[in-house]
């Protein structure tokens, strides 16, 4: 049989390919626009070259999306490579120039000589749909933190008895700063006015929110320098958060109306803790099967919740944190174990007696977190829900 290994190199309008034989000698080198016609004639000429095509890549996403449904659709072998996995592995090679063809062949190469390489696998059509939501969803509470800090940071230049006073991540607070930014004008507003402002503005608790603004505006009766532009920067940043917050509640609920509609979201939000955003981030990272994850020990160590082996000569036993883990998929398991302890009897239980044993509370969150990892791997298996106490089994979580 006649091996081929297919190394690409990713990029956002071109990728280059090198095609190797079992022996490393380069059978083919090109680069090929991101278009489907181009990418199908290369599909084309690397299957002419052998009998057995296994491709690899360095992403696993984005630019390369339509490369890797061509190779999915029609049924290729296809690996994933880490981009930093190929850093690496080419100080190996001759040379010190960096070239998409010479990254290319690396990661042909190193498919063709490594066994622990994972394979990329066909992904259904509302896992990528959760993912590319979830993502979404990512960037936009960044965004809205970031602006958060600029509107802490601003506000503190101005007033900053009001900007201790507030809570800035609450709807609140940002209707407040949309009408009145400094200590002068929420103080000819006074409580009463102000309350009713609020109120007609839909606002919870009015009173409480403009009490606490009339005194910290008494506390200052000195205009800085650039009053009125920093007001108006106030102003315009508070408008930019309310409208993050917004962008989040819609796509939360575009998250949840999707992940409701998955075959495993009752079996997944049946765990305590963990509901459609958390629920959407696991089916987002292993997508809807575990057949990639034969043990839950497998899904453990991916997650980050497996320690990994650290000896060396005479030392030995040391265990530390794994480098390489799926953050997202760790943070799933981090916070669901948080929120179960307070509402999961089994898990309060686990917790408790993890603390009793010496562990420190984030080394008890974690290993409820690694127990609970093996219920939720046994759960969709046997496709049931998680109850407190198991029939005819005392509980273990």
């Amino acid at each position: 049989m006649n091996r081929i290994w297919a190394g690409i190199d990713s990029g956002k309008t071109h990728h280059h390919c090198v095609a190797i034989n079992q022996d490393g000698a380069k059978l083919l080198s090109r680069r090929v626009p991101n278009g489907e016609p181009e990418l199908l004639q290369l599909l084309q000429d690397v299957l002419a070259l052998g009998d057995h095509i296994t491709w690899a890549v360095d992403m696993a996403g984005g630019e390369p999306a339509l490369l890797l449904a061509l190779l999915t659709g029609h049924g290729q072998e296809l690996l994933y490579i880490p981009g930093r996995v190929v850093n690496r592995a080419s100080d190996g090679y001759r040379g010190e120039g960096k070239t998409d063809a010479r990254d290319a062949l690396v990661i042909a190469d190193q498919a063709r000589i490594r066994r622990d390489l994972k394979p990329m696998r066909p992904t259904d059509e509302a896992t990528i749909e959760l993912k590319i939501l979830t993502s979404r969803r990512t960037d936009l509470v960044r965004d809205r933190t970031r602006a958060i800090n600029r509107l802490r940071s601003t506000l503190t230049g101005m007033f900053p008895a009001l900007e201790r006073a507030l809570v800035l991540t609450s709807a609140g607070p940002l209707v407040l700063l949309d009408g009145y930014q400094t200590p002068a004008a929420i103080r000819r507003m006074g409580t009463a006015r102000l309350t009713r402002w609020l109120r007609a503005r839909g606002v919870r608790t009015p009173e409480e929110l403009a009490a606490t603004a009339v005194e910290a505006a008494e506390q200052q009766h000195t205009a800085v320098p650039g009053e009125a532009v920093i007001a108006q920067l106030v102003r315009t940043l508070a408008a930019d958060v309310r409208g993050l917050h917004e962008k989040v509640s819609e796509v939360d609920r575009l998250i949840e109306d999707r992940f409701r509609a998955h075959d495993l979201a009752e079996i997944i939000t049946s765990m305590p803790g963990i509901g459609p955003l958390l629920g959407a981030e696991f089916l987002a990272g292993v997508g809807s099967d575990l057949t990639f994850f034969a043990t839950p020990d497998r899904l453990a160590a991916f997650a980050g919740l497996a320690p990994a082996p650290h000896d060396s000569g005479k030392k030995s036993g040391n265990l530390h944190r794994p480098r390489h883990y799926h953050r997202g998929l760790q943070r799933v398991f981090y916070m669901s174990a948080l929120t179960s302890v307070r509402y999961d009897p089994n898990s309060r239980t686990f917790y408790d007696r993890k603390r009793a044993e010496g562990k420190r509370h984030t080394q008890a969150v974690i290993a409820l977190a690694r127990r609970r990892v093996n219920v939720l791997w046994a759960l969709i298996r046997d496709r049931r829900l998680y109850e407190v106490v198991p029939p005819g089994v005392t509980a273990s979580l």
